[in-house]
């Protein structure tokens, strides 16, 4: 197969993926076309049979009429959203073929905001899944921004980091799905038909139940040990912090990705893993999560500079190890891919009840009107697990004529220290840094508005 796709391409060009139209779409047509008549019929008995007398009668006849035409015409406008759905399928086997080498870098944002309301032990569980992508280590870069300034947050942190030098190698070496190490271990057996499997299975377990268990004493405690707060300066930050509302920047690279030392347990590079807490004083609003979203970019850009930058919230765990690869497969495309400025991922939920009453699951929204949006001009940004390009979120406009040259946005010019860095970019991830500019008008997330227009935002740069 893959001898027969090198010499179509010599010939022609093949795509990284490709688009298909929703099976069925006549049926769901007629049964669209066997609504819409129905509703019609019921408006004109509606019409027919207006009532002449009697004040109530009146204005109950008004009152049920223009509920029936305000559901109509949201029926109507629904079934605009559901009816030409597609599906998109990648070729991530074409992709590394073509570019393994020269495989962009990746910037991944983790927001959180509350310890209690988001426990440091998810934190980490969503931040490690991120590390374990299927994907060279060298050009992952993962950003926490924890708007609550949290010490117990920034101790999981550490903890995660020091964690993550036995989780990634095991990762990769039963080729485990998901990568979160809690998901993993509540549903996963121990392979009893390896010795050595289940040996190194044991121990990896009994490291993150370990960890596990100190992360939730100290957040249970309510603040981390003395004793603690001496193996690591970042701690030393606290001593200067009045509120959770009223502090400094405090940033520390916790794996810098650059460095040489910084290797797992079988010799292999590590990603690089940031915690940032941006400044906040009362008199500055800080715009919540979209004013995060903007200090990361502009802190990352200064570290690692990423041409894709991919958003999660901290408890929307990575389930998929192969979703770089995916979104990348639609970016890197040679004809179709400067027309995307974003890829918005699917959510999928855990913990709902068998009938699910409440529809917590979004199955409408995510298996129905995702695929029909796609048909319409693409899906709406809804705020976690999207890929977007760099470029994009600061205001660049895409044009046949602009192409991107891989090679050339892989990697930050000027290589500085994690201590110098971590020097600057505390200027970045100041509450003032953006007063009186484009920031959060033209350029990056909108503050006032917050995602419905940055949606509209994206959609027209793009």
């Amino acid at each position: 197969m893959r001898e027969k796709e090198r010499e179509m391409g010599k010939n022609e060009y093949l795509p990284l993926f490709e688009t298909r139209a929703s099976r069925g779409r006549l049926l769901f047509k007629l049964y669209v076309l066997t609504i819409f008549v129905a509703i019609c019929m019921i408006l004109v008995y509606r019409v027919s049979y207006l009532p002449v007398e009697g004040a109530v009668e009146i204005w109950s006849w008004i009152g049920m009429f223009f509920a029936e035409l305000w559901f109509s015409f949201y029926w109507f406008i629904t079934q605009l959203v559901r009816w030409n759905p597609i599906y998109r399928y990648t070729f991530k086997d074409r992709l590394s073929q073509r570019y393994e080498k020269d495989l962009p870098g990746v910037d991944i944002f983790v927001c959180t905001a509350d310890p209690e309301i988001e426990p440091p032990t998810m934190v980490i569980n969503t931040v490690l899944s991120m590390m374990a992508y299927d994907y060279p280590p060298e050009k992952l870069s993962v950003y926490l921004s924890d708007d609550g300034g949290s010490d117990l947050t920034f101790y999981a942190m550490l903890e995660a980091s020091r964690f993550s030098k036995h989780w990634l190698p095991f990762c990769k070496k039963l080729k485990i799905q998901p990568r979160s190490p809690e998901a993993y271990f509540r549903t996963a057996l121990e392979p009893l038909d390896d010795p050595n499997k289940a040996k190194e299975w044991l121990f990896v377990k009994k490291l993150y139940i370990d960890m596990k268990y100190q992360i939730e004493a100290t957040t249970k405690l309510g603040k981390v040990p003395e004793e603690i707060c001496k193996e690591h300066k970042g701690f030393h930050e606290w001593n200067f912090i009045s509120s959770r509302r009223d502090h400094q920047t405090i940033l520390e690279i916790l794996i810098d990705g650059t460095d040489p030392q910084a290797m797992d347990n079988e010799g292999q590079p590590l990603p690089t893993l940031v915690y940032l807490a941006r400044e906040k004083r009362p008199q500055y609003p800080h715009n919540f999560k979209a004013g995060a979203m903007n200090a990361l970019i502009r802190v990352s850009s200064r570290i690692s500079n990423s041409p894709i930058i991919l958003n999660v919230d901290c408890d929307m765990y990575s389930n998929n190890s192969y979703s770089v690869r995916d979104a990348l497969c639609f970016f890197m495309d040679e004809e179709k891919g400067r027309e995307i400025g974003y890829i918005q991922y699917p959510q999928a939920f855990e913990n709902i009840t068998k009938n699910d009453i409440y529809c917590n699951s979004l199955n409408i929204e995510m298996e129905v009107d995702f695929p029909g949006l796609d048909g319409n001009g693409g899906p709406l940004y809804i705020g976690t697990g999207c890929f977007h390009r760099r470029e994009a979120l600061c205001g660049r406009r895409y044009s046949n004529e602009n192409k991107v040259d891989w090679k050339e946005v892989n990697y930050r010019k000027v290589k500085e220290s994690a201590g110098v860095l971590e020097e600057v970019c505390r200027i970045l991830a100041s509450c003032t840094y953006d007063a009186n500019t484009e920031w959060g008008k033209e350029v990056s997330l909108s503050l006032k508005h917050k995602q419905a227009l940055t949606k509209n935002t994206l959609a027209c740069t793009n």
